[in-house]
């Protein structure tokens, strides 16, 4: 999907002119990110000079406080609205959104349990310290040796996707001589209001079974003495705005939790029901995402309404905010090479700031046309607010960082740029695209900052390369 398609206007209908392009959006940025005495940015109490002066641009900037605040905030909304019908709830941090073994201990000190979807994802929870039995792991393809690494250090649960993993699974935790619980993920059959790319739960797609197949795999692994069947899953997308998506799709999971509580010597086995995460946050001021508290108090709700109406218990439930704790969290840095200025209809005029990262650092604009937001982070300026469009240096006309906002007019080569709520999805996105190496990850707080994730350099690129002939030794 192109981030600018020629049937969009130049300007998106959102975006209005501000009063003061130097301004920082609430909930767009992290909380206590603010401008000092003299314009520049600060977060997390670091000043964007000062970082990109050690570090270097681009940069990926993370506000620890704001993660473990946002990690506390969900554990602490779920489990109440839980606790207000009887029943208990676990938050998981989903890791696919941003993972890194200081990102698992922030989150896991906030009392959230962990969800992975790769051996990879499951190796660094691992290394952080994680409590195996508080780690959900999920995928559509799980290989033989991903099965057996989780299954060999007891985590929590699998969510199994497939009859032929319900069968590679199975040999295997007979293979270790273990019962590993496992849930089922469903297609419920919603489609969340997102793009198409993030809705997950319509079943002409790679994700789960169908809820007719479902029934037929709940009693296949019920049939298997190295499984036990604790619980469904379901996804319906990504940044998801309000509640009734997902209380329609708990409708569906409901009906079918309700068939297979009956009559079964194994219901008591059958307590769980996650539905997945995908609570949307702002990215642009146009963005008013639902609070965490509507979420969880509404989405309980509907649960224990629909139970109530089957006449069943309500099950335990779970969840996986990954964007939701870390997205606002996140700031990027970048250094403005070069401007050029575009004429278009109407007479409006579309300034283009080059950055020195681009779509090797932030995907999401080239792979859903995903918008975001901007600012000068080195200065304020008086001048007026200008459209422009943030673009990396990449070969590719799609290679957009931010595809519309308003910035200074006088927005210059060498300005610190900024860009908000890159905490998700950026990082775990990255690639080295053009040979650019991937940049750092620094964690901020109370004023003082350290790297977290190492970024790359060229000898990393070229060390994976085998051509590379040996310096010859001479005598």
């Amino acid at each position: 999907m192109s981030a600018h398609p020629t049937s969009a206007p130049p300007v998106p209908a959102w975006l209005d002119v501000p009063s003061d392009p130097n301004d920082l959006v609430d909930g767009v940025w992290p909380t206590d990110a603010a401008r000092d005495a003299s314009g520049e940015l600060v977060v997390g109490g670091v000043r964007a000079s000062a970082l990109a002066r050690d570090y270097g641009t681009p940069l990926y900037v993370l506000d620890e406080s704001e993660v473990r605040a946002h990690a506390l905030r969900a554990r602490e909304a779920f489990s109440s609205a839980a606790a207000r019908h009887g029943v208990a709830a676990r938050v998981y941090y989903a890791g696919k959104a941003f993972l890194s073994t200081e990102v698992v201990r922030w989150v896991t000190d906030a009392g959230l349990a962990v969800d992975v979807a790769s051996g990879g994802e499951l190796a660094v929870a691992v290394a952080a310290g994680a409590d195996p039995a508080r780690i959900g792991v999920h995928g559509n393809n799980k290989s033989v040796a991903e099965l057996e690494q989780a299954v060999a250090i007891r985590v929590g649960s699998i969510v199994v996707d497939s009859f032929q993993e319900i069968e590679r699974l199975a040999a295997v935790a007979e293979a270790a001589g273990v019962v590993q619980p496992v849930l089922i993920r469903v297609n419920s059959g919603v489609h969340a209001e997102t793009h198409d790319f993030l809705a997950t739960a319509h079943e002409d797609q790679k994700f789960g079974f169908t809820l007719a197949d479902a029934a037929l795999a709940a009693a296949r692994v019920r049939e298997i003495a190295g499984l036990r069947l604790i619980g469904l899953h379901c996804h319906i997308g990504s940044q998801i705005f309000g509640t009734a998506g997902f209380a329609e799709s708990a409708a569906r999971i409901v009906g079918l939790y309700a068939d297979l509580q009956g009559g079964t010597d194994a219901a008591e086995d059958l307590r769980v029901l996650n539905l997945g995460g995908g609570f949307g946050i702002a990215y642009t001021r146009a963005d008013a995402p639902t609070t965490i508290e509507v979420l969880a108090d509404g989405i309980a709700d509907a649960v224990a309404a629909e139970c109530a109406a089957r006449g069943i218990r309500m099950p335990n439930l779970a969840f996986e905010p990954g964007r939701a704790i870390v997205g606002q969290a996140g700031v990027t840095l970048y250094t403005v090479g070069t401007t050029k200025a575009v004429a278009l209809e109407d007479g409006l005029e579309r300034l283009y700031v080059s950055v020195d990262g681009g779509m090797s650092d932030n995907a999401r604009p080239a792979l859903y046309g995903a918008q975001y937001s901007a600012r000068l982070a080195s200065r304020v300026s008086d001048a007026a607010p200008q459209l422009v469009r943030v673009v990396g240096k990449h070969c590719e006309s799609g290679d957009i960082v931010v595809d519309a906002e308003y910035l200074p007019a006088d927005v210059a080569p060498g300005d610190l740029l900024a860009v908000p709520a890159t905490g998700a999805y950026c990082f775990s996105l990255a690639s080295n695209y053009n040979y650019l190496p991937r940049p750092a990850v620094v964690a901020v707080r109370a004023g003082r900052s350290r790297v977290i994730v190492r970024g790359e350099t060229i000898d990393d690129l070229l060390a994976r390369d085998a051509g590379i002939l040996p310096t010859e030794r001479t005598a």
